[in-house]
């Protein structure tokens, strides 16, 4: 039985590049029919691991980090509610939305790899930050995430409480710093080659078609 294209895909759950890329990445694999032929794996990375309990309003979030003036930041979001739209998925900004720490997103998201249920548990957690107006930090909103795709709540929420379940992701995360990984979505094939941003789906269908290829 030939290996699977293994893809590892470096994100934060509060990047709306990461969605746009996931679901260009998706269908392009649907296109191509090879769900069968690929293993997706989500890789902790926090765009602001210092973000405290409070979080910040996205607007002054944004400026402060980028520089990104008020009628840019309209432009960039006009144009990922399209590109989501494209693609089934809905952004929906608003003038009261905070960027919130993810690091407890990330300890669940590693508890679902388990399951198999890590791709679902990301996209639940996705649609919740920006389709649904939740804080993906607060703890009520992450245990609701877990029983909407059918895992043990109970069970993966201790892991919030877990010193080894905190340090396994934060290693992590070192590991794809290390590795050069800077921005997000990054996304690696094999371990050998990868791409960032939200690239087009035929970019995604040409990569896919190619190391696909290589492994038979």
């Amino acid at each position: 039985m030939k290996e699977k294209l293994k893809i590892d895909i470096v994100s934060d759950v509060v990047c709306p590049w990461c969605t746009i890329g996931y679901k260009r990445l998706e269908k392009a694999i649907s296109d191509l029919g090879v769900a069968d032929e690929v293993e997706i794996e989500w890789q902790p990375f926090e765009l602001n691991p210092q973000m405290p309990e409070e979080g910040q309003n996205v607007i002054e979030h944004i400026r402060e980090k980028y520089g990104a003036t008020l009628e840019q930041q309209r432009a960039s979001q006009q144009h990922m509610a399209e590109a989501g739209a494209e693609l089934g998925f809905t952004f929906d900004y608003f003038d009261e939305m905070r960027m919130v720490n993810t690091l407890e997103a990330h300890i669940l998201l590693e508890y679902a790899k388990a399951f198999n249920k890590q791709t679902q548990l990301k996209m639940r957690l996705t649609a919740s930050f920006f389709s649904e107006r939740k804080d993906v930090s607060k703890r009520d909103v992450l245990k609701q995430a877990l029983l909407d795709v059918g895992l043990n709540a109970e069970e993966g929420m201790a892991k919030l409480d877990n010193e080894d379940a905190l340090i396994e992701v934060k290693t992590k995360e070192g590991y794809w710093q290390q590795m050069g990984v800077t921005s997000v979505p990054t996304i690696v094939f094999n371990r050998k080659s990868a791409v960032t941003g939200a690239q087009p789906v035929d970019v995604f269908k040409e990569v896919l078609s190619e190391l696909i290829a290589e492994q038979k």
